[in-house]
C-alpha cells in the first residue's frame, strides 16, 4: 500500500469518526472519491465501515480527466501527464483528482520512467484551480477532507524520485499553481497567467502553497502573492524566480520537451541521487547535508552506469545508461 493511500485513509478516518453522532450522507463527488480509494463500501448506508484491502493501482481509478502516456524511442524513458477537461478549464474536480492520484502511483512503479512532464491538452490554460461548482455541493468536513486528499497528492508528486517539470502554457491558479510548485521545475509561456487566488474567496492555499511558494521566492514576495491574489504573468513569473523558464506563448511544451530530453540521456541513478541530496539536503543542517551528499555519491559508485560514462568519454561517444 503506497505511503499517498495510507495517508488518505487516515484522513478518511478521522473525518468520519469525528462526525459519528452527526452523520449525513456524503456529497456525491466525494463519495466517488472515497469508493475509487476502496475506502468506503459502496452501500453508502454503511459509509463508516472501510475495506480492509485496496491493491496499490486500481482500474477504477482511472480518470478520463488526466491522461498518462509514456514516449518512445530516444525519448522512452519521459512520461507525459496530461491534464484534459476542457469543459471545467481543467479544474479539478474529485474525477481529476482520482486521475492524478493514479496516475503518480503508476509512475512511482515505474523503474523505466526517468523524468515526468505534466502539461495541458487544453489551450490557454494548465489548471484553473478548485471545482468550485463541486466545491458548492459539499459540507466543511468534506471540503476538508477533499484539500487534505489534494495536499496529500501533491506531496505525493514531490516526493516521487525523479524529475518533475509543469508545463504552464496558460492560467495556472489555486491548486494549478500549487501541483506546478510540487514539480522540480516549472516552464512556461509569456502568456500564462499564475496565481493564488483564495483569499478573494475567504480561504487561503491549502494543498501546500503557503509552504512552497516562500520557499521558492521568498517570504516577502509570497505574503504579497497570497495576500493580493493578483495574477502574475509569465515574464513576471520568471523575473521572481517562479519559473525556471519563459517561453513565447505556445513554446512550453517544445522548451519542457527539450529539457526532458536533456535529462533523459544522463545516467538514472545519478539523476534520482542528484534529486534526494538537493531536496533532503535542504531540510538538514550543513553538516549533515554534506553526509547526505556522500552517501548519495557512494549510490553512484557501484553502478555499470558509471562505468559506462567513463568508458564513453574514453571512446568519444555518446554513454548508453541503462539505470544499473
Amino acid at each position: 500500500m503506497s505511503a499517498l493511500t495510507k495517508l488518505t485513509k487516515t484522513l478518511a478516518h478521522h473525518c468520519v469518526k469525528k462526525s459519528k453522532t452527526h452523520w449525513c450522507k456524503p456529497s456525491q463527488p466525494l463519495l466517488n472519491l472515497l469508493i475509487s480509494e476502496n475506502i468506503v463500501n459502496i452501500n453508502t448506508s454503511q459509509f463508516h465501515q472501510y475495506q480492509s484491502r485496496r491493491t496499490l493501482i486500481l482500474d477504477s481509478a482511472s480518470s478520463e480527466s488526466v491522461q498518462l502516456q509514456r514516449l518512445s524511442d530516444s525519448d522512452s524513458g519521459i512520461i507525459e501527464v496530461s491534464l484534459n477537461r476542457p469543459a471545467a478549464k481543467n479544474a479539478l474536480g474529485t474525477d481529476m483528482l482520482r486521475g492524478l492520484k493514479h496516475a503518480f502511483e503508476t509512475i512511482s512503479e515505474d523503474s523505466s520512467a526517468n523524468v515526468v512532464m505534466i502539461r495541458s491538452s487544453v489551450p490557454k490554460v494548465f489548471c484553473a484551480g478548485a471545482d468550485l461548482k463541486e466545491r458548492r455541493q459539499m459540507s466543511p468536513s468534506e471540503i476538508h477532507f477533499y484539500v487534505n486528499t489534494l495536499r496529500s497528492t501533491f506531496s505525493f508528486l514531490e516526493a516521487l524520485p525523479i524529475p518533475t517539470i509543469a508545463v504552464i502554457d496558460g492560467a495556472a491558479l489555486g491548486g494549478g499553481l500549487e501541483m506546478a510548485l510540487a514539480c522540480d521545475l516549472r516552464i512556461c509561456g509569456e502568456a500564462a497567467l499564475l496565481g493564488l487566488p483564495e483569499t478573494g474567496l475567504a480561504i487561503i492555499p491549502g494543498a501546500g502553497g503557503t509552504q512552497r511558494l516562500p520557499r521558492l521566492v521568498g517570504k516577502s514576495v509570497a505574503k504579497d502573492i497570497i495576500f493580493t491574489g493578483r495574477k502574475v504573468s509569465g515574464k513576471d513569473a520568471m523575473s521572481l524566480g517562479l519559473v525556471n523558464y519563459c517561453v513565447p506563448a505556445g513554446q512550453a511544451q517544445l522548451k519542457a520537451l527539450e529539457i526532458a530530453q536533456e535529462i533523459n540521456q544522463k545516467g538514472p541513478i545519478a539523476i534520482r541521487m542528484a534529486k534526494r541530496a538537493i531536496t533532503k539536503g535542504l531540510e538538514v543542517d550543513m553538516a549533515s547535508a554534506l553526509e547526505l551528499e556522500e552517501e548519495c555519491y557512494i549510490g553512484t559508485l557501484h553502478t555499470e552506469d558509471r562505468l559506462e560514462g567513463l568508458a564513453a568519454f574514453a571512446e568519444k561517444r555518446k554513454p548508453k545508461y541503462t539505470g544499473t
